[in-house]
């Protein structure tokens, strides 16, 4: 076997790799939009309607999230069995300042 069978036979590797992943990334795409068209759903100026931001864990399965959803950040509570909406701020309104709570 010469190298240029071998340089043939990794090349062709290579550029059937990169065409199953176009291929790939192409089918997740055009699922996407047409499950939102399925839905009704629009996506925002992001391309996308809800974008998880952050998450803070309180125990070993509560945790607190801030999301954004179509422009608003959503502050929730998530746990085993409940999520609860704890606060909201309207589009292009900022949060503010975080209040000190350590002398409570």
């Amino acid at each position: 076997m010469g190298l240029g069978t071998v340089l043939s036979s990794l090349l062709a590797i290579v550029l059937s790799l990169g065409a199953v992943l176009i291929l790939a990334w192409l089918s997740l795409r055009g699922l996407r939009m047409w499950q939102d068209r399925l839905h009704g759903t629009a996506r925002d100026e992001d391309g996308e309607q809800i974008r998880f931001l952050r998450a803070m864990p309180l125990g070993q399965r509560e945790r607190v999230a801030l999301i954004k959803v179509r422009g608003d950040l959503l502050l929730v509570g998530i746990t085993a069995g409940n999520i609860s909406l704890l606060a909201r701020w309207p589009q292009g309104q900022d949060a503010g300042p975080v209040p000190d709570t350590t002398e409570l």
